[in-house]
């Protein structure tokens, strides 16, 4: 018999492992405890299951605990817990459904994984609170979210399993609300890029609330309340927390098993622990970044497979070594795609790492060829050497293909310079003449040679001065209309040397176009012509995406679920929705394909189109550039025409849009909107109108309530307020109520005495008073408006309304109950 060898955990690490040992040493006696039931499964596919994409639960099950014995040879011992370990007897204690039990071993492989974080919240440990990890966690979750009953899911965690199940959440069309606690979602990335994950997020119908973290679970008898941070309270059915993993090793303490701070199983290249004999793979061990030497925590399968096969390696005598973590990762975000590798600039500016970086925004294949979509990518190279440190890419198609090659640029430690020389596969299905990948070769080298200067976005905003600074917009008349930085003086790119005499030569010349390449070849027209000039790096694609939530933020139409997708809007938007039934439906006259063109391309075919139709006709515009969606409000509020709607069909972005802005425009009916007028101040009638007002805010409608005549009333201050009036206007304030505390039945009353008995009814029955009602409505955000026409007529002063009163004539409440699904009248 050879050696024995005991084997902690299976899945990634542990399954290659022994798959591998088996392969090298058909003699030695292998046993497996898994204290599940599953020993090799899919990890990374269980949000897919969730979510219909994958559609059999079996093809997630790579090997059975019977397949592996019958092919691997391999003792498994699955429902077995391996409870604690002793090093120096070379044993291992394990307890199974048959009791507690101990095993010898000559070689000990530990592949414990990560455990979901869960941290101390008041009330975490509700029934309604899951987490994903296991087959289990997903057949639990799985057989929860297809009842109907289940509506409303807040996701709490913004990385990979946070996003896939946000995102599977939405295939099977629950209402999805995600939080992460830091200032973005998908923390690979830099916060500059990570915006494209938001607004893909959000394009989709997923609420995103950053820096902003669960502070309380409180479960109803139906329902969940979530507390955050920042004050936020979110009603849901289910709560998914994917706040991160930490490493399963509680039972290594004290075994002689070194740990870090963290938990984690300290290791050599050799996969070696402190204890002899006893190697660590998988998401349990703290490996050495490939770019900063640090010790790091990366969880992914890829390095737990090679790490379980150098395991195997060195324990049949074999001198292999692991060659570093660089953390290559990629995402499916929706249509998006999301990709790592190496550092990226957080880390950088932690370690005290100089650094370059760059933004390039390019087509995955030949922008004439049917279907081209842009990529945005930044990568990170040193001043020095070039050396590349870290590369970020974000886009629809193509991703995978350019990260992988940066991957590859990292590890072979190549400059970015170097990039240039790659010859990479062209065909126009394919790819560009110069591939995307050369083009940050070429960027960097002309960084590195003086031949480009830039100004980054933070730079800019932080430390703009007109006083020494010109702004120039070297795009086109038509590209300004969507957006521009304000100050800044168009003259394309095409116009610079018969126009730079227009140019203050005492100035810094800072010059932006769409992506940079423009602002490049200006820059260079103005610097050998004795300007001083930078380039805003990544041009106003990256600035505006850099601010997006500065201004112009998208926001989803409250209920509205398009066909193929969410219709949504960038806030302050008219936006009218043209996907309901009758008799909502316009029809277009002109559909336009923009599809694989670059921006200003969508906005002048739109533009062109409008020449085609007449007045209060509607074109459809498809577009798969995702920064369309920006775009598409702006042009139509600075050209004086209407928009419909913009909605997701897939990769696709189509905006319906009327030329002209008459007033006969249909408007989207928002189904979480509900205006009440109050014409009453009649006890009952009040009681009815807040708690109908307060139960509509409790399931997330938006309340707007306009007082008029004795409805004004309601919102005087209790106490006498010294304002001056007229005689009439002082008989009339004599003989109104003054305030909620003061309204009578309207039937009954029976000289105060019937509305006594109500109110000593109510107390009794734990229902609250109408001040306290009031006073919820203000706590839940519904917006009190006072018709300021009434208040003139009536002798009521702005001074004796209770605060935060917004004031308004029939106009604002016109516009107010026009875009409401509902308006009473109390």
């Amino acid at each position: 018999m050879g050696k024995k060898i005991v084997i902690v955990g299976g899945v990634a690490g542990g399954a290659s492992f022994a798959a591998r040992m088996r392969r090298l040493d058909e003699s030695a006696e292998i046993v497996m405890f898994e204290r599940g039931e599953f020993i090799s499964f899919a990890n990374c596919g269980l949000p897919y299951y969730i979510g219909g994409e994958i559609k059999e639960r079996s093809r997630l099950i790579l090997q059975t605990p019977e397949s592996f014995k019958g092919v691997q040879a391999v003792d498994v011992r699955i429902r077995s817990e391996v409870t604690s370990v002793d090093t120096a007897q070379k044993k291992v204690y394990y307890k199974d459904v048959s009791g507690n039990h101990e095993m010898t071993y000559d070689y000990l492989l530990l592949a414990p994984g990560a455990v979901p974080l869960r941290p101390n919240i008041p009330g975490i440990e509700s029934k309604r609170i899951y987490t994903l990890r296991s087959i289990p966690d997903m057949d639990k979750i799985k057989a929860e979210v297809v009842r109907d009953t289940v509506k409303k899911v807040v996701v709490v965690g913004g990385g990979f399993i946070g996003l896939e199940v946000a995102e599977n959440m939405r295939h099977i069309h629950k209402e999805v609300t995600l939080v992460e606690f830091a200032d973005q979602v998908f923390a690979p990335a830099d916060k500059d890029m990570s915006m494209y994950a938001e607004r893909e997020l959000i394009l989709n119908g997923v609420d995103v609330i950053t820096s902003a973290g669960a502070s309380e679970f409180i479960e109803n008898a139906n329902s969940m309340l979530v507390k955050l941070t920042n004050g936020q309270e979110i009603q849901c059915d289910i709560v998914i927390f994917a706040a991160g993993v930490l490493p399963d090793t509680g039972f290594l303490k004290g075994c002689g098993v070194q740990l870090s701070e963290r938990g984690a199983i300290i290791v050599n290249d050799q996969m070696q622990t402190s204890a002899e004999s006893v190697f660590a793979v998988g998401d349990a061990v703290q490996v050495t970044d490939f770019v900063t030497g640090s010790q790091v925590m990366i969880p992914l399968a890829g390095p737990a497979n090679r790490q379980g096969r150098i395991a195997a390696d060195n324990i049949h005598g074999g001198n292999s070594s692991y060659k570093k973590t660089q953390g290559t990762s990629i995402c499916k975000i929706f249509n998006l795609t999301a990709a790592t590798t190496g550092i990226n600039e957080k880390t950088a500016k932690r370690m005290g790492i100089s650094y370059i970086k760059t933004y390039g925004h390019y087509y995955n294949h030949a922008g004439y060829y049917p279907g081209a979509s842009m990529m945005s990518i930044k990568t990170l190279f040193s001043p020095e050497d070039g050396k590349i440190l870290g590369a970020q890419i974000m886009g629809q198609d193509g991703v995978d293909r350019r990260i992988d090659v940066l991957a590859v640029a990292i590890r072979q430690g190549m400059a970015v310079q170097d990039l240039i020389d790659l010859e990479l596969a062209y065909a126009p299905p394919f790819g560009n003449a110069k591939d995307p990948v050369n083009m940050i070769g070429f960027t960097a080298e002309n960084i590195l040679t003086g031949k480009m200067k830039q100004i980054f976005t933070e730079e800019l905003d932080s430390s703009y001065d007109p006083k020494t600074m010109q702004l120039v917009d070297v795009r086109t008349e038509e590209e300004q209309i969507v957006g521009y930085l304000d100050g800044a003086v168009l003259m394309p790119h095409s116009e610079i040397r018969r126009r730079m005499d227009e140019l203050d030569r005492s100035k810094e010349i800072i010059v932006y176009c769409g992506v940079a390449q423009r602002g490049y070849v200006a820059a260079r027209i103005l610097e050998q012509n004795g300007f001083r000039v930078r380039n805003l790096a990544g041009g106003f694609n990256t600035y505006s995406m850099i601010n997006m939530k500065n201004e112009n933020s998208l926001k989803r139409i409250p209920g509205e679920v398009c066909a193929g997708g969410v219709c949504v809007r960038p806030e302050g938007s008219p936006v009218i929705d043209e996907h309901r039934s009758s008799p909502l439906d316009v029809a277009a006259i002109l559909d336009i394909d923009a599809c694989g063109l670059q921006c200003p391309g969508p906005i002048l075919k739109l533009r062109d189109g409008m020449n085609e139709v007449k007045n209060g006709e509607v074109i459809k515009v498809s577009s798969n550039d995702p920064g369309f969606v920006h775009d598409i409000p702006a042009w139509c509020r600075n050209t004086g025409n209407t928009l419909l709607s913009v909605r997701s069909e897939g990769k696709i972005h189509i905006a319906t849009v009327r030329k002209g802005t008459e007033q006969g425009a249909v408007l989207t009916v928002n189904n979480k909107k509900k205006t009440m007028v109050v014409f009453s101040n009649d006890f009952d009638k009040m009681m009815a109108t807040f708690i109908i007002a307060n139960g509509a805010a409790s399931m997330g409608d938006e309340i707007v309530l306009f007082f008029t005549f004795w409805g004004l009333n309601m919102l005087r201050k209790d106490a006498k307020v010294k304002v001056q009036k007229n005689l009439v206007e002082k008989m009339f304030g004599f003989m109104m109520p003054r305030g909620a505390q003061h309204t009578v039945l309207s039937k009954m009353h029976m000289g105060g005495m019937g509305t006594k008995m109500m109110q000593g009814i109510m107390k009794k029955k734990n229902v609250m008073s109408l001040p306290e009602l009031m006073a919820e409505a203000r706590k839940s955000g519904i917006r009190f408006v006072a018709c300021a026409m009434s208040m003139d007529l009536m002798g009521i002063k702005p001074e004796e309304l209770i605060d935060g009163v917004e004031f308004g004539g029939v106009g604002a409440y016109l516009g107010e109950a026009a875009d409401a699904s509902y308006n009473l009248f109390i």
